[in-house]
């Protein structure tokens, strides 16, 4: 009689070799990303555009195909600069409109996220405001300014009207689409497990509905600081920021003053961004299993 050899699998030692698998992602998962891998992914290709922006930059100027009137080299925005600095301004001019940006913003969210709230439970007020909530959110901020300077005066509080009439509205319609993205089978489950009413709004429809909230914060802070340069632009009052800066050298004429300002309002833009919205987003992503946790 032949016998042959045969491999059983028993349930036991599939389980553990499973749970081994388990254990080395989780390890994986948890290493820490090095030091160079994050500079050569993350700062070098932004560095490496800025270079080759700022050598274009150059050649245009000393190929002459404009005037330095028009489009100054540089090294004359450099002087610019360095010369806010050695008054002492440089600083005070970025914090104005920094602590204008972000409270501003954080008023527009405990205003807006309240009625995105109110108007995605509530039909009659979906039917009622959303379509003029729609609308306000692509009007340009700038077309607030007039009204507001003949409201309120040519002072901090136009200015932080323009900003919550450019930005409540992004976060409100962010919280509403990102509750009209929630599947119904959460809430519903919600509802099996004693979850209703603002125990439900609080554990189930909350969390479910933060990645478009928090979409909808996110260009809440674009259309914040956009509105911002906007008032201040026109509207003037004690303290210098950086879109008063803009229109002061605009009159004087200063060239150099005006790209100046241009690439600090941008610069302070991308980094608020980088320092706050992006950190929120991956922590966000990540903890939701959407994004990798060595990025």
């Amino acid at each position: 009689m032949s016998s042959t050899d045969t491999t059983l699998h028993r349930p036991d030692s599939d389980s553990a070799d499973v749970g081994a698998g388990l254990d080395v992602l989780d390890r994986v998962a948890a290493r820490r990303v090095p030091i160079a891998r994050i500079v050569r992914e993350r700062a070098l290709p932004p560095l490496i555009v800025v270079g080759l922006v700022l050598g274009l930059w150059q050649l245009v100027f000393v190929l002459g195909l404009t005037t330095a009137d028009k489009l100054p080299g540089p090294a004359m925005v450099w002087h610019s600069l360095a010369e806010l600095c050695r008054q002492g301004t440089l600083l005070p001019i970025i914090w104005t409109s920094v602590w204008r940006g972000l409270s501003g913003f954080l008023l527009a969210v405990l205003i807006g996220t309240p009625i995105g709230l109110v108007i995605a439970r509530v039909k009659p007020m979906r039917t009622a405001i959303g379509p003029v909530l729609q609308g306000l959110q692509s009007l340009p901020s700038v077309a607030w300014v007039p009204a507001a300077v003949i409201w309120l005066g040519t002072d901090n509080a136009a200015i932080y009207a323009v900003i919550l009439l450019g930005s409540v509205p992004s976060v409100a319609n962010g919280l509403v689409a990102g509750i009209d993205q929630v599947p119904p089978l959460f809430l519903r489950a919600g509802r099996t497990m004693g979850a209703t009413g603002l125990a439900g709004t609080r554990h189930v429809l909350s969390p479910a509905a933060l990645p478009g909230y928090l979409a909808g914060l996110k260009q809440g802070w674009a259309f914040s600081w956009r509105s911002l340069m906007a008032a201040e632009l026109i509207a003037s009052s004690p303290e210098l920021g950086l879109g008063r800066y803009l229109q002061s050298r605009r009159e004087a004429a200063d060239m150099p003053g005006v790209l100046l300002g241009i690439l600090l309002v941008l610069v302070v833009g991308i980094a608020i961004e980088l320092a706050f919205m992006a950190p929120i987003e991956r922590r966000l992503l990540r903890h939701r299993g959407a994004q990798d946790t060595d990025r």
